[in-house]
């Protein structure tokens, strides 16, 4: 009796931007994501991949599995299909079908042994924030708001010294949620850093946290972030943030920012 042979698959590398809000974060929640309860990036790209592939076979996987309502600039993906389209008319139909919180950015010709989360060597953060006695409604979804007029020169400088005791290589374990599947809590962080962002003359007063690691631990940078809005409240100090890193405890230094604020701006890959 003669064996079907696997049908050709074909691969694409994308980058791909996208606003959370609405998602349940971007790794589906079930092989059937036709019909997920709760509706993820991820699920919503490989139904819309499905569609245009004739409802054959294909699978989506990122380097990145970002948490419920965190945004990206530069998730990366590989996509693979049992059809050979033109990377440009993937891209373009994919755009043309996928709600418009959500967009491919880029997208080219890969191979099989391409694997977006072992390739990635970095990655670089943002957590955005602003102080405002009204929130703004140009921010609202993308930055955590601070019922301040403004933040000044003193807490800056106070928040930006916290920021150098994070760069190195760290054992976060006091900084992330407890993952069975993280081999070592141990990562190493190259940059660290307090901004002001002018991204939008429709809002004043906002700040962003930049942090470029090799990887980052579940809620990692939301606890990093909680740390430093603790600090600048003065409920914590430049010691505490120390300890905390240098000794394991059983407790959490603060607790995590709202996940709105952060978002994944670059992966780079090998």
């Amino acid at each position: 009796m003669a064996t079907q042979s696997n049908p050709q698959m074909y691969y694409y590398r994308v980058t791909i931007s996208y606003k959370g809000s609405r998602y349940y974060g971007w790794q589906a929640q079930s092989a059937d994501t036709l019909n997920e309860k709760k509706k993820t990036v991820e699920g919503t790209i490989k139904n819309v991949l499905s569609k245009i592939t004739n409802y054959q076979h294909c699978t989506v996987s990122a380097a990145s599995r970002t948490d419920s309502g965190v945004h990206a600039q530069g998730q990366r993906a590989k996509l693979t299909i049992a059809d050979k389209i033109d990377p440009e008319h993937l891209l373009m139909g994919l755009n043309s079908l996928l709600p418009n919180d959500i967009r491919i950015l880029t997208c080219e010709g890969s191979t099989k042994a391409y694997q977006p989360s072992q390739s990635s060597v970095s990655k670089e953060y943002h957590y955005y924030f602003v102080a405002s006695p009204v929130d703004n409604v140009a921010t609202i979804d993308i930055a955590l708001h601070l019922r301040i007029g403004t933040i000044e020169k003193e807490d800056l400088k106070l928040m930006r010294d916290a920021c150098k005791l994070f760069v190195g290589k760290h054992d976060f374990f006091n900084f992330s949620s407890r993952d069975r599947t993280a081999v070592t809590t141990v990562r190493e962080i190259s940059y660290c850093g307090i901004h002001e962002a002018n991204f939008s003359p429709l809002v004043e007063n906002v700040y962003y946290l930049k942090v470029v690691g090799d990887g980052f631990l579940r809620y990692m940078i939301r606890y990093v972030m909680g740390a430093l809005l603790e600090l600048m409240k003065g409920r914590i100090t430049l010691s505490d943030i120390e300890l905390y890193l240098t000794h394991h405890q059983d407790d959490k230094l603060s607790p995590k920012a709202k996940a709105k604020g952060l978002h994944l701006i670059k992966i780079e890959e090998r």
